[in-house]
């Protein structure tokens, strides 16, 4: 493996369009975990930046509010350009802080927060922001300053789905990125600076959860606060912005399951489920996690499985590998934890197992990790690993399947794989989760977000739009329409 030598120093935030430093000089370490070492230190901001930064995008809030749909969409429009510029540094931001491999990061990581901004500037092209119904206008405007707290396994894309649709809304904002990986983020507020926004209306405040995201959740000054995250993280934030009544949009944790029905398309189904959750790692929230397949396909389950997992090549994520290591020693001793447990309780290791792979001694290296024979009550099948660590649950009949696959605290996301699509949609009907996929479909511009512990509010498309908009009744706007 060849050690990355170049240090990136993030000792800036951005405020009020300008770069400045913090009131504090306060850094840290960030890691490069294929390697273990530092690769760069990140200014860990305050209660006084976030106040500068709020204040900032107050100021702004006036002007940004009444900005036309026009002039919404001309900016969208050249922050896109920039960020194609940007798109080789991103990605390797994103390889470097958090292991992505590089055919991951500039395939998927990069190009999907690009994506989600089309998406974003087609749907405000005709988005209605009022409707008359009778002798009354329902007008839908820019909620205020919103806090915007993102996670490090997606960086850009989590930045992508809260900063566009609420520069879409009319509103202004103070992002938070993930300390963890904070690079790609910085990249990010150089794009939008040079993209020429307003100043105020995008502000970023680098820093960690009780030095920034307290202040930032609990501000009496933000009207919104959009949080991805554990939920764990989630519950606090919600305690913070309740004295003030803020609107808390949530895209929190999940342990999404995944039927494979017993018809002609079984292989095919457990092989897509294999490499959908190891994608990434394992670091996804809507992975899916438990698959569920009928006990009389068990054997043909886990052997499919043995071979797709065992395919996988693991290791330096500046190579050729398809999977990187997880994001810190913290995340790996948890998923290692959780791998014993697994064994501890009885499942049955079909691949992988505890410690690093073979031939990697240095980095934060999980093995694709998949048990069979799980049952629901077991932690490996409760609790959100966030790792690449698949459990393998079976069921006799499809009724018992979908109560399995609701027997869970979270409910992001579900998936169905089925060769007679009638039965998909029928079996996605009684799934109780904000996403459901029949046969690893996609749709960037669909809802996203979850039921249950999984989270409140939606993202993507229209629906992110409207998460930063307020409704408002105008009575009496058309008397002449007066029943």
């Amino acid at each position: 493996m060849v050690e990355r030598i170049k240090v990136r120093e993030s000792l800036q935030f951005y405020i009020d369009g300008a770069w400045v430093d913090p009131i504090w000089q306060e850094t840290l370490a960030v890691e490069n975990p294929a390697i273990e070492k530092v690769c760069g230190h990140v200014a860990l901001g305050s209660a006084t930046d976030v106040d500068r930064a709020v204040r900032a995008a107050r100021q702004a809030f006036g002007g940004w509010s009444a900005s036309s749909r026009e002039e919404r969409i001309a900016v969208l429009q050249s922050i896109a350009e920039e960020y194609r510029k940007r798109a080789d540094d991103l990605a390797a931001a994103v390889t470097e802080e958090m292991g992505a491999p590089v055919s991951l990061a500039q395939n998927a990581q990069v190009p999907l927060a690009l994506a989600h901004l089309s998406i974003t500037i087609e749907v405000l092209k005709s988005l209605p922001f009022a409707e008359d119904r009778g002798a009354t206008r329902v007008a839908k405007e820019p909620i205020g300053v919103c806090g915007l707290i993102t996670p490090w396994n997606w960086p850009l894309n989590q930045i992508a789905v809260k900063v566009f649709p609420a520069i879409a809304a009319g509103c202004t904002m103070v992002l938070k990125p993930s300390e963890v990986a904070p690079f790609s983020a910085q990249i990010f507020a150089e794009i939008m600076d040079a993209a020429g926004l307003p100043p105020g209306v995008f502000n970023m405040v680098q820093g960690d959860g009780p030095g920034v995201g307290v202040a930032l959740s609990s501000h009496p000054d933000v009207d919104m606060v959009s949080f991805t995250g554990s939920t764990r993280a989630g519950i606090e934030i919600a305690r913070n912005a309740a004295p003030t009544v803020k609107r808390v949009c949530q895209e929190l944790g999940g342990k999404s399951p995944n039927i494979i029905l017993d018809d002609e398309a079984f292989a095919e189904g457990v092989s897509k489920g294999i490499a959908a959750m190891m994608g990434n790692s394992g670091q996804t929230c809507a992975a899916p996690t438990r698959m569920l397949v009928p006990h009389t396909r068990m054997d043909e389950a886990i052997a499919i499985a043995a071979d797709a997992a065992s395919a996988i090549v693991v290791g330096d994520p500046q190579g050729n590998a398809q999977m990187g290591p997880v994001v810190s020693r913290a995340q790996f001793d948890k998923i290692q934890g959780l791998i014993r447990k697994g064994i501890e309780e009885g499942a049955t290791l079909v691949s992988g197992g505890p410690g690093r792979p073979e031939g990697l001694e240095t980095g934060y290296y999980v093995k694709p990790t998949v048990f069979a024979h799980v049952d629901n009550g077991m932690a490996i099948a409760r609790e959100e690993i966030f790792g690449p660590v698949l459990a393998i649950l079976g069921y006799d009949s499809v009724d018992q399947a979908v109560g399995i696959a609701n027997d869970t605290e979270y409910g992001l996301a579900a998936y169905v794989h089925a060769h007679d699509l009638d039965k998909g949609r029928e079996i996605a009907a009684r799934l109780r989760a904000g996403l459901v996929s029949i046969n690893q479909a996609s749709d960037l511009a669909g809802p996203f977000g979850g039921y249950k512990r999984s989270g409140n509010g939606r993202e993507w498309g229209a629906y992110g739009i409207d998460e930063y908009l307020e409704t408002k009744a105008i009575i009496g706007y058309a008397p002449e329409m007066a029943d």
